[in-house]
């Protein structure tokens, strides 16, 4: 489960060999949650509306590097880091 980034409390992880769509897992507080690259719906999962304005807000500024993290991972590789939401 290699972690891409953290901020805010807010763990982005991805997990080989994992299914398609394209999508990351965010973790906040015991809560998880999974986002679809492409669209940057939240697929599963509850957050709060806050937590999860700052993941889509984030992810749409990182949406290549998180398709090449998914690409990476599903090569059985470890992703590098994505910088955080600042």
């Amino acid at each position: 489960m290699p972690e891409v980034s953290r901020f805010f409390g807010i763990c982005i992880v991805f997990f080989f060999n994992d299914h398609n769509p394209p999508h990351f897992h965010a973790v906040y507080e015991g809560r998880k949650a999974i986002f679809e690259i492409h669209s940057l719906q939240m697929t599963e999962g509850t957050l709060p509306p806050r937590v999860r304005g700052f993941i889509v807000e984030w992810a749409a500024q990182h949406q290549q590097e998180l398709m090449t993290a998914w690409e990476t991972v599903r090569a059985g590789k470890t992703p590098g880091k994505i910088a955080p939401l600042q």
